[in-house]
């Protein structure tokens, strides 16, 4: 497969996922090899670490041994001595155990050598350690100190040079597996480095050629565009590459075909333009003035319902007014119609009263009766018992005397009463009547209030409508004047729209669109002037005046609807025939 054929995307996706991929296993190659490398590296060193490590032990454990077998020699506390005997016995055991330790990991000739000697020295000691014992024993302490002097010490001594001989032999074992280690390391960062050097300069060539194959085409690419740029629209590219690149070369020749066209299209455009943007300009003159008179007509129309509805609105305040009186008026005679229902029952009260007093009265003119009879018959008796009954007969005389005259006064008191009953009856026939009056008197009253309040109600509505019609009226001024301010801003713009015309035929010849293009593009003849139909019209009609328009006569607006509208606008256009006004009816 041709490299141009791939898509640019798939071709640096390659050289990424390439480079990337060889770049990830080398990485992951050399982290194998390091790690192993590291692994072995610590391994030996680990194992050096801890042979030192034993070793630095047995020489601690020799070395108190040491001490404690010249301090059990030489002591001459026989009890000291034998505790420290005791103690070398068991140092010497946990001795032998290291010892082995250490033989078993030394793996070298010369630090098995070594080791050997080590043995050896050891064995000088402890047989010089078992002799001083034994001359101890036997109690020869100057033998013994001798022998701890020439012999046991100088022997110590080599030893522990021994052991110092295969300590220095692990270090320098261990220094020797680190450098080793490091050296390895080194290598393989170079042999990394090399094999890095080599991907990328593979890269880079790689790289070189997909720059290659992107930037040729790019630059025949920008070299079409300038010639676009600067109006040449002539030229013309030919590729067959499949990616794209080769779409972008196609697609701007393509671009420069389309543009020829589009370019011999709004030449022949923007003389039609020109022509219409004239005669735009003409129709928005006369649209303005019918404008500005209908602008006039409607400022009056809103004086005439300001002063109207400045009327209705005195009207219903008036009648509102009126309102407030008539229920002011109706609350008070509800007010005396209440007090006059009290008045009644107050006379009803009165009356029963004094039916009960006439009743108590009477009660009092039957005991001045019976009072009276009893006395006569008390002076009766009295007299029948002649001079023993006399003062009893005065008493009764007294007695009878006081009945007569209760009698008396209780018979006046009753026909006062009876007087008053029958006033106070006659009061309140004729106070019921009157609370019947005031009842009559409340319900016209409000009967007058409601009357009066349908008529503030209506007034308010009245009021209401002619202030929203105002409202209308100064909002249909509004857009009125909105309208001529519109028309005015209209006839500007198609005068600088012609204005632009001209300017996009002059930017427009700048563009070379070839002798075959320029040829086919169609022209446009020029519509004709208003100018010229309005006079034909004037010549057709001169006898037409001019009228105003009729606001008051147009019919109350429809509900819009989106598919309806048009129709009816056309329909109430199509009979128009206002002389001048014929070319501009539609606009």
């Amino acid at each position: 497969m041709h490299l141009n054929h791939l898509p640019v995307a798939r071709r640096l996706w390659a050289l990424v996922l390439g480079l990337t991929a060889s770049l990830l296993l080398l990485s992951g190659g050399l982290m194998a090899y390091m790690m192993h490398l590291d692994d072995d590296a610590l391994h030996i060193v680990q194992a050096n670490e801890d042979r030192i490590s034993l070793i630095l032990r047995w020489k601690g454990l020799t070395a108190l041994a040491a001490d404690q077998s010249v301090g059990a020699l030489s002591s001459a506390d026989e009890h000291l001595s034998a505790r420290l005997q005791q103690k070398v016995r068991e140092g010497i055991e946990v001795i032998n155990v290291l010892q082995k330790q250490i033989e078993a990991a030394a793996f070298s000739t010369e630090g098995k050598a070594l080791l050997e000697r080590v043995a050896q020295a050891r064995k000088v000691v402890l047989n010089l350690l078992a002799e001083g014992a034994r001359l101890r024993a036997e109690g020869d302490l100057a033998g013994t100190l001798s022998l701890v002097d020439s012999k046991f010490t100088p022997a110590l001594a080599r030893y522990v040079g021994e052991q110092d001989a295969y300590l220095q032999l692990q270090e320098r074992q261990r220094d020797a597996a680190k450098a080793q280690a490091a050296a390895q390391r080194q290598r393989a960062l170079w042999l990394c480095l090399a094999i890095v050097l080599v991907v990328v300069a593979l890269g880079m060539v790689l790289a070189n050629l997909l720059v290659r194959s992107i930037t040729r085409p790019l630059a025949r690419a920008v070299g079409l565009a300038e010639a676009i740029a600067a109006g040449d629209l002539t030229q013309d590219v030919h590729d067959d590459r499949r990616d794209e690149l080769g779409h972008l070369l196609r697609s701007l020749s393509a671009m420069g075909a389309r543009l020829r066209g589009v370019v011999g299209e709004v030449r022949s455009g923007v003389e039609s333009v020109s022509a219409a943007a004239s005669q735009i300009a003409t129709g928005n003159q006369d649209l303005s003035a019918r404008t500005e008179q209908t602008a006039a007509n409607l400022e009056q129309t809103a004086a005439s319902m300001e002063e109207l509805t400045s009327t209705v609105t005195q009207s219903a305040d008036t009648a509102r007014q009126a309102n407030q009186l008539a229920a002011n008026a109706a609350q008070v005679a509800e007010q005396g119609g209440q007090v006059m229902g009290q008045v009644v029952t107050s006379m009803q009260q009165i009356t029963d009263s004094s039916r009960k007093i006439a009743d108590i009265i009477g009660v009092i003119d039957g005991i001045a009766f019976q009072t009276n009879i009893l006395a006569l018959n008390a002076a009766v008796e009295a007299a029948r018992a002649g001079e023993q009954g006399r003062g009893f007969a005065v008493v009764a005389g007294e007695v009878r005397g006081l009945a007569q005259r209760s009698a008396e006064a209780a018979k006046e008191i009753k026909q006062l009463i009876t007087t008053s009953v029958d006033n106070v009856e006659s009061g309140s026939v004729q106070v019921a009547q009157a609370g019947q009056s005031m009842q009559d008197i409340v319900h016209s009253v409000r009967r007058v209030s409601d009357l009066i309040g349908e008529i503030t109600a209506s007034s308010t509505e009245q009021r209401d409508g002619i202030g929203q019609v105002n409202q209308a009226v100064a909002n249909l001024d509004q857009m009125t004047q909105q309208n001529a301010a519109l028309v005015e801003e209209a006839s500007a713009a198609a005068a600088a729209m012609s204005e632009q015309a001209q300017r996009l035929s002059q930017v427009v010849a700048v563009f070379n669109v070839g002798a075959s293009a320029a040829a086919a593009a169609p022209r446009v003849a020029p519509r004709q002037p208003v100018a010229a139909t309005q006079a034909k019209a004037k010549a057709k009609v001169p006898a037409a005046a001019p009228q105003p328009p009729q606001v008051a006569k147009a019919a109350p607006a429809p509900q819009p609807k989106p598919a309806a509208a048009p129709a009816r606008i056309a329909d109430a256009r199509t009979p128009v025939t206002a002389g001048a006004d014929d070319d501009w009816e539609s606009f």
